[in-house]
């Protein structure tokens, strides 16, 4: 199960110039001041399993609610970028960042692999195909070495925002509309899940990559080690 009712879904490369300091800012600046933000309870970060996913990394923050990301607290962060996240965030490439909602979420716990899938459903399919994928997303987490199977969907209003922290930066993408999320104790676990979801729902246009962790913040004091 996910840690709330809220996410922020990131993908992002990073310059080769960049990538020191952005573990360094990521790892001692960057998740603490957010997951220190009133309502976000975890962050997570990942790495690609293998050349064939892009971008590199994938992070995910869990709130509360989705009203978290629509409130002050988070806002006035994002429209006040310290002077360490501009520098670092001048050598991100191909981000991918949607505010989302968790509409279904099973499993046992976090697992050490991750596949995210990110996709898209027409509006008016939305009540159809929504009631389809979630059984499968419950069948999934209970496959072998599957920990976690979670379908979130994103807000366009809310993840197109522009603030203080976004502008001017050439690296952003669209944000992905429907995210599937599948945790698993090895990589290899993730083809019956697969396979399972894809009976359920058309993902022939779906962007699926494979991720193992690197770091999970607590909610703890932004400030602590």
């Amino acid at each position: 199960m996910l840690a709330g009712e809220g996410a922020v879904a990131i993908w992002n490369d990073i310059a080769d110039a960049g990538r020191a300091q952005f573990y360094d800012w990521h790892l001692h600046e960057h998740m603490p001041e957010r997951v220190g933000i009133p309502g976000f309870v975890r962050g997570r970060r990942y790495r690609a399993a293998d050349a064939a996913t892009q971008p590199e990394f994938f992070t995910l923050y869990e709130t509360s609610s989705f009203q978290v990301l629509q409130g002050s607290d988070y806002l006035a962060r994002l429209n006040d970028p310290t002077d360490w996240t501009r520098a670092a965030t001048a050598h991100f490439q191909t981000t991918t960042r949607s505010l989302t909602r968790v509409v279904a979420s099973h499993g046992v716990g976090p697992g050490g692999a991750l596949l995210t899938v990110r996709f898209d459903i027409a509006d008016d399919a939305v009540h159809d195909v929504v009631p389809r994928i979630t059984p499968a997303l419950e069948a999934a987490a209970r496959l072998p070495r599957v920990c976690g199977a979670h379908l979130l969907g994103a807000d366009a209003r809310t993840s197109g925002q522009s603030t203080a922290e976004s502008k001017d930066r050439k690296d952003l993408l669209q944000p992905a509309r429907w995210v599937l999320l599948l945790e698993a104790c090895d990589a290899e676990a993730f083809g019956p899940a697969v396979t399972l979801l894809r009976g359920a729902t058309e993902l022939g246009e779906a962007i699926m990559g494979r991720y193992l962790h690197e770091h999970t913040r607590l909610k703890t004091a932004w400030q602590a080690g």
